[in-house]
């Protein structure tokens, strides 16, 4: 089965690759071919996760086990792309280049039953043209209640006694 993929740069302008890729390739094969698309030479750390309908990031994928137990996390080389998209419409959340936060969005487009009839992974369909430099990304928790300025007077900064001085 060939499965059609779409993956969107997560930047203001349209930057989108539809891939066509075997099943049962892993997602190892997945990160070559959108490094490839996208215009990156692919020696970065990157990373997939899981995405619910409403993009929230779940189980992470990472490209190398860097965990402090060896076999803890589940590599992309290790699982294949049926395994964690199996229906149009499934999601994952890709990050390619930790220091700059390349995130891509990764979305199961179509699933052909047919054998596939060229060489695969290929690139469908492109548009846009990926920038030079990752957007900056803002990282923002919810809102909290303010605290009271009048509330700090009630806090005894010298607790721990004069070893903290």
């Amino acid at each position: 089965m060939v499965y059609k993929i779409r993956v969107i740069l997560d930047v203001e302008e349209n930057v989108i690759r539809d891939i066509a890729i075997n099943k049962t390739d892993t997602l190892e094969e997945l990160h070559n071919i959108i490094t490839n698309t996208f215009g990156h030479d692919g020696s970065e750390m990157a990373s997939f996760y899981l995405a619910d309908d409403e993009w929230n990031q779940g189980e992470e994928f990472p490209l190398f086990d860097m965990s402090e137990i060896p076999g803890e996390v589940t590599q992309m080389s290790e699982i294949a792309i049926a395994d964690v998209l199996s229906n149009n419409n499934d999601k994952l959340i890709y990050i390619y280049d930790f220091l700059n936060m390349w995130t891509f969005f990764v979305e199961l487009m179509e699933i052909n039953e047919e054998e596939p009839t060229s060489y695969l992974p290929k690139l469908l369909f492109s548009l846009g043209n990926t920038p030079n430099n990752a957007p900056e990304m803002n990282f923002e928790s919810d809102k909290i209640d303010d605290l009271d300025d009048e509330d700090d007077d009630e806090f005894d900064f010298n607790e721990f006694g004069d070893e903290w001085n």
